[in-house]
């Protein structure tokens, strides 16, 4: 995971990442993607980020694992959806 604020990258082209990022509100948002840096970019500035985190920019990453393959990396995403906030930043804490 990368240190927050730090810039991500797409090590392998082939990776899927499952990653939270943190809204101006302070609320959280899980997603997955296969190019982090595209997503991130449409999050905070496109038309094509979520809506939800459209009406809470900027977002910032907190939050990053990788995967092979993507039925693995939409497991671990749904997974993370059904933690609490409070688990979602324990898990943001622990690193």
């Amino acid at each position: 995971m990368p240190a927050a604020g730090s810039r991500p990258t797409n090590p392998a082209s082939d990776s899927w990442f499952v990653y939270i990022v943190q809204c101006k509100d302070q609320s959280l948002y899980t997603g997955i993607a296969k190019n982090l840096v595209k997503r991130l970019q449409a999050h905070n500035h496109g038309r094509d980020g979520a809506k939800y985190t459209r009406a809470r920019r900027p977002v910032r990453l907190v939050y990053l694992e990788m995967f092979s393959s993507r039925s693995a990396a939409a497991k671990r995403e749904y997974a993370l959806k059904q933690l609490r906030r409070v688990e979602k930043l324990r898990l943001i804490a622990r690193g």
